[in-house]
């Protein structure tokens, strides 16, 4: 019996994940950052050039899904890019440094999609949210999410489709209304930033986009990943970048500039008013703790696989790697742990910047590294190739933005990444294990 069957036995109990369901958590891992959680440092960046800037990160995400549709129907496994870097690169330190810093990116992107559920949440109990209050709410959702996940990766799918539906419904309802309603001249490219403003803004807004990979992390629950995971992976992305460019459109074309700055933290909310008073802006609150729910849900699913697969290969302790309760194995419950030790600890304005980041270095080493097994996945090498340059531009784009707006974010990306390879070696050190291919 192999490892891949291990993990779907250990994690499951329940039906596979089919198409629907496979699609959902990629929606759910996308949606959730990418239009509530950092749509105000977009248009920070981009302006009411916005919709341009999803656009651009949109087709960088694209490249780098076909990527991950060759990489993935070649090689299922509950790890996803885990399993797609040790492919590439073998056993070696800079495999295993990688998939520790693909972690804790997942736990940066869970704190934050945490924290903005405790915003929108309070809306609703009180104007005045205290700190505890808004902490409270976003440990509940993470500890009930994390409870859901437990139960196997079935009855995630099937939560994740009822989030997700209701999520796009308002959505959907919201760009329809609001695109009637916007007004011509706040799209005019006259008043458009600087072409280096629209790339930032494109950088920021990537970790709204890198969800979609952790639809490779139920391959192993799948009946056919062969046929089924590159259908997914395309239908989830081609779903998010319609539904961001009309999402992004509605905003821009119903607000001037100094109204998204001065109401940055709720745009979407506020975009609402003009059309549909105050109710709308209490829908898209609505639709906000869907969404946020959503994305923890979907992230902790993956992020909980990604702590099995080093734990299982030799990255970290092997006690990880084993189901404490039900579904839940060490690694779904030390990730939610440090989640919230983040949340409670870190102010996390400056951390979507840095999770953007972490992810395009993360998507750049998985292009990398397909280069290595090109023969064996059959992929184009043009293709794989533009999306290895693409996501490296993007990047560079984005460390640039970030030294100017946040240089202390910058400098605790470098010291995360850095102490990831040092725990990686240190680790092989000591213990003398490494990392399997054969996962």
């Amino acid at each position: 019996m192999n490892a891949t069957t291990n993990v779907s036995r250990a994690t499951s109990g329940s039906a596979p994940i089919g198409m629907v369901a496979a699609v959902s958590i990629g929606v759910g891992g996308m949606v959730g950052a990418g239009i509530f959680s950092i749509l105000g440092v977009v248009a920070h960046a981009a302006g009411n050039a916005m919709w341009l800037a999803f656009a651009i990160g949109g087709v960088v995400a694209l490249l780098s899904t076909y990527s991950y549709a060759k990489l993935g129907a070649t090689f299922p496994s509950a790890g996803g890019a885990v399993h797609f870097l040790v492919k590439g690169f073998g056993d070696g330190v800079l495999a295993g440094g990688l998939n520790l810093f693909m972690w804790a990116g997942y736990i940066i992107s869970l704190a934050l999609y945490a924290t903005a559920f405790g915003g929108y949440a309070a809306t609703f109990v009180t104007t005045a949210p205290s700190p505890v209050l808004l902490k409270s709410l976003a440990i509940a959702a993470v500890v009930l999410l994390t409870l859901v996940n437990a139960l196997g990766p079935g009855l995630m799918g099937r939560w994740e489709t009822v989030i997700v539906a209701v999520k796009l419904a308002i959505l959907v309802l919201f760009a329809a209304v609001g695109l009637w309603f916007i007004r011509p001249g706040y799209l005019s490219p006259e008043l458009w930033p600087e072409t280096s403003s629209v790339l930032f803004g494109a950088g920021v807004l990537f970790i709204g986009y890198e969800g979609f990979g952790l639809v490779t992390n139920a391959a192993a629950d799948m009946r056919d990943p062969r046929r089924l995971l590159p259908r997914a992976l395309y239908t989830s992305v081609l779903l998010v970048i319609a539904l961001y460019l009309a999402v992004s459109l509605t905003v821009t074309g119903n607000l001037s500039d100094f109204e998204i700055e001065r109401t940055k933290d709720y745009a979407l909310a506020e975009a609402a008013k003009p059309f549909l008073g105050q109710f709308g802006f209490r829908l898209i609150a609505i639709a906000a703790l869907f969404s946020t729910a959503s994305a923890i849900n979907a992230t902790l699913f993956g992020a909980a696989n990604v702590c099995y697969m080093i734990a299982r290969d030799g990255g970290l302790p092997a006690g990880l790697s084993r189901t404490e309760w039900r579904g839940a194995t060490g690694g779904l419950v030390l990730t939610a742990a440090l989640v919230l030790a983040v949340m409670l600890s870190f102010d996390l304005s400056g951390i979507a910047m840095m999770g953007s980041a972490a992810f395009l270095l993360i998507y750049t080493a998985v292009n990398a590294g397909h280069l290595k097994v090109l023969k064996a996945t059959g992929a184009s090498a043009v293709l794989v190739w533009l999306s290895l340059l693409s996501c490296l531009a993007m990047l560079a784009v984005l460390c640039v933005y970030i030294q100017q707006e946040q240089p202390r974010a910058l400098a605790a990306l470098v010291v995360i990444a850095a102490a990831s390879f040092a725990a990686e070696w240190a680790y092989r050190r000591w213990t003398g294990r490494t990392i399997s291919e054969a996962a």
